[in-house]
């Protein structure tokens, strides 16, 4: 290889750790002392993770403690710890979809030192390792053999539940992004597949935006991340004048001379973002703000910039993180890829690949079929259950959470509405029972609608109430009103007698002969005695008058009654001669 010139020690790109084409870094031996060498490892590895050099006020360590890893320049003492700037910018890079590749098992064939058991990496030959026997808290695993216990099927993994394997189709790892896809156990092995993602060029955010190394990158969320909140793509006039200057504020990256190059018009989307943000700063502890205004057609554009100030070692080290990122979208079929706008079928497979999942799947980053619900790889050309080779069948489609909720909250009703109808139909029963307990009973002869004397009501003597006339006082009045005496006769017989001249009955009133009505069974205790009987009136008569009647009243004829029933009649009235 080349040695790096002046005190440059190590060099590699920023946000590049899953990249196809420039995911690593190079780092020179430069000391005697490992700590020295790994910091500088350290530091470059930062780089592929966005992480920049510090800015002021983020490392809190002192100097003479060794200062932080992402240090700008570093010595004797070696620094040996990152800052909480460093954290915010790892955070960011996960979140957009950089370290797709994290997940993936590393290959412990090459493991340097050859294999051994008990140094915690499962390698061939191995059921598992947990370390050596001091450490060893795993109880799936016996630490001494490397060997799985009785009954064990399993000791580590995610598809690895108290040492049995988890069924097949369960999820073991969500889709984190546009163009991530999502993985399931497979029954067989303890581990989550390899993370699968869509193939770099497939379409993504509607159709604005390939996928590229697991991320859907767009200009706006590069505006985003260095700007912040609100932030935005400047037009493409923006890109097209400042990028055509070809100097240290506008630009598409730099020959291989190390000069800036001027972008040409098909490439200016591809330099130097711009943005439109009300921001006083971008968020990057060590970039200042460019801003560029542009007069066009009585209106001006503002165009905002990054840049980052850094030494000429610097410059080497590390890219411009002001630069549109590698995979963006710079036209319909075109995207960035080394500071140019390129035909996306010069850089990308994935039409060609996209075909052979015959519409029903799309291609992942192995070149192989995801294919969707209902769909069976390799091709999905056959009905099947999804997924592809790669990340294993999910489970079969159930019913939707919201169905399951719905069918969930119609049972609790159901249930609640039964218990109701219950509790109603029992308190119905009591009242109907009590109001049978509390009606009065009626007399045969009573007011109360029942103007037919065959009609009788089966109740005790004792019960009869007359409903609806007045109470005939038990004693006469001082003074006697005339009126008519009623009588309960046979038909065939009257009682005749003579009226004073104000209309008083010759003599007492004979009492109705007893009728013969059906009675209950009596009571096994005595009845108390019975009260004096009302007399009973004819209910197609009228009420007695509260007055006195006239001196001669007009006789009433006998009423006819149905036979075989008492008949109520009224005693011929006699005027008396003085």
């Amino acid at each position: 290889g080349v040695p790096f010139q002046g005190t440059t020690v190590g060099l590699a790109p920023v946000m590049a750790m899953c990249s196809d084409f420039q995911s690593g870094g190079v780092n020179m031996d430069h000391s005697d002392n490992a700590i020295g060498v790994a910091a500088t490892i350290a530091h470059e590895m930062g780089h592929n993770f966005g992480m920049s050099h510090d800015s002021a006020g983020c490392c809190t360590t002192p100097a003479e403690d060794g200062g932080c890893i992402m240090a700008s320049a570093t010595g004797h003492p070696f620094p040996k710890v990152f800052n909480q700037c460093n954290r915010k910018e790892l955070e960011k890079y996960l979140q957009s979809g950089g370290g797709m590749c994290l997940s993936n098992m590393p290959d412990t064939k090459k493991m340097y030192g050859g294999k051994k058991c008990g140094n915690g990496y499962l390698e061939e030959g191995e059921e598992c390792d947990c370390g050596e026997v001091e450490e060893c808290n795993n109880p799936c695993c016996d630490a001494s053999t490397c060997s799985l216990k009785l009954g064990a099927e399993c000791a580590h993994g995610s598809c690895c539940h108290q040492c049995k394997l988890i069924s097949p189709g369960t999820l073991c790892r969500e889709s984190s992004g546009l163009c991530d896809l999502p993985e399931y156990c497979t029954g067989e092995s303890p581990f989550c597949p390899p993370n699968s993602y869509l193939i770099d060029g497939a379409s993504c955010d509607g159709g604005k935006a390939y996928c590229y190394s697991g991320m859907c990158l767009t200009y706006k969320d590069q505006c985003l991340q260095l700007w912040g909140p609100g932030a935005r793509p400047a037009p493409d006039a923006c890109f097209e004048k400042v990028n055509a200057a070809g100097d240290i504020y506008g630009n598409c990256g730099k020959d291989v001379y190390g000069n800036y190059r001027k972008c040409e018009m098909r490439d200016a989307k591809c330099g130097k973002i711009q943005c439109q943000s009300s921001a006083s700063k971008p968020l990057q502890s060590n970039a200042v703000a460019i801003d560029t205004t542009i007069h066009m057609q009585r209106t001006q554009l503002r165009c905002r910039g990054t840049h980052v100030y850094r030494s000429e070692s610097e410059e080497k080290e590390m890219l411009d993180p002001g630069l549109v990122l590698t995979g963006t979208k710079c036209g319909s079929h075109h995207v960035c890829f080394e500071g140019r706008c390129q035909n996306t079928s010069i850089i990308f497979d994935s039409e060609s690949c996209s075909k052979k999942c015959h519409g029903h799947g799309v291609c992942n980053n192995n070149k192989n079929c995801h294919c969707n619900q209902g769909w069976a790889p390799p091709f999905c050309n056959k009905q099947g259950r999804g997924g592809s080779l790669d990340s294993g069948p999910p489970m079969p489609e159930g019913p939707s959470a919201v169905v399951i909720t719905l069918a969930i909250l119609a049972t609790i009703f159901l249930l609640i509405g039964i218990m109701f109808l219950f509790y109603y139909l029992k308190c119905w029963n009591k009242f109907a029972i009590c109001s049978l307990k509390k009606t009065p009973q009626f007399s045969d002869t009573s007011g109360n609608g029942h103007a037919n004397p065959a009609f009788k009501l089966r109740t005790p003597q004792e019960q009869r109430k007359v409903i609806g006339f007045p109470e005939i006082p038990s004693k006469p009045p001082p003074q006697k009103a005339p009126g008519r005496q009623i009588n309960m006769q046979q038909p065939s017989a009257f009682s005749t007698g003579h009226s004073h001249g104000m209309g008083q009955p010759a003599g007492p009133a004979q009492p109705a002969p007893a009728k013969d009505i059906a009675r209950r069974t009596p009571p096994s205790r005595p009845a108390p005695p019975a009260p004096k009987p009302p007399v009973s009136q004819d209910i197609s008569r009228p009420r007695p008058p509260q007055r006195a009647l006239p001196a001669n009243p007009i006789p009433a004829r006998p009423r006819a009654w149905p036979a075989n029933s008492p008949a109520i009649s009224l005693p011929p009235a006699h005027t008396r001669n003085p």
